[in-house]
């Protein structure tokens, strides 16, 4: 059964405003993942929900579906996955897996909604999430600074877990921001899940890993030049 697409693209951002229509490897920030949801063999349905009116235009332009996000629902304080559950119920709660997709994210693997589809669609669970490995930034090495300077350990008594090679570091990974699946009954809060900002992704979680630098999620403007250049390199790659 095919997924359907809900592309999330608020117009305000605090951080980087207008990061989801800004011109990132020669395109609207918000195009590349349009294109990356539209490429997908397991989605058939590609929907933007946004308030912003450039990214409808965009969308629009694209052949994506548009639906009008509300004030309430355009905050810094809203929710993910109110907005995704108000853009599901606009168009009519389709059948089959909803992939949520941030417009923010510009880089990410071409085979990466096919893999969290499928997961999900294989195993039955009810969410599938894409994650990086930490690297250098590993929990383990996370420090507490004191008055002074003072470093200690963020837990325990033992400064970066008595580890200070990366190679001997424990797996670690982290949210990356490229996918998230959910079944309907999942994202709509069928299945007696308590109330909460992760309540959306149900009661089995499941996980695809990344590769570092594979996904950029764009929160800074340092974030925007790192994928502008990933993606012209790609394109520099491809043209020859």
């Amino acid at each position: 059964m095919k997924a359907t697409a809900i592309i999330l693209a608020r117009g305000g951002s605090k951080g980087l405003p207008g990061k989801n229509t800004a011109t990132v490897g020669g395109r609207p920030c918000i195009a590349w993942t349009i294109e990356a949801a539209m490429n997908a063999r397991t989605v058939d349905r590609v929907v933007v929900s946004t308030d912003d009116v450039a990214a409808k235009q965009i969308a629009g332009l694209m052949g994506a579906e548009v639906v009008d996000r509300p004030p309430e629902l355009a905050g810094d304080t809203a929710r993910v996955d109110d907005a995704a559950r108000h853009a599901f119920g606009a168009i009519g709660e389709p059948a089959g897996p909803v992939v949520i997709l941030y417009a923010n994210v510009p880089v990410r693997p071409d085979d990466l909604i096919d893999r969290g589809v499928t997961l999900l669609a294989r195993t039955g669970c009810d969410s599938v999430q894409s994650y990086a490995p930490v690297g250098k930034h590993h929990p383990w090495w996370t420090v507490r600074l004191g008055e002074g300077g003072v470093v200690r350990a963020w837990e325990g008594e033992v400064l970066n877990h008595g580890v200070f090679r990366r190679q001997d570091l424990p797996p670690a990974c982290v949210p990356d921001g490229g996918l998230i699946v959910c079944s309907p009954d999942a994202l709509m809060l069928r299945l007696g899940v308590p109330d909460g900002p992760h309540a959306f992704f149900g009661v089995d979680r499941r996980g695809v890993v990344t590769g570092e630098g594979e996904v950029i999620d764009i929160d800074s403007k340092i974030d925007q030049i790192v994928a502008d250049a990933i993606l012209r390199e790609r394109a520099v790659h491809a043209n020859r």
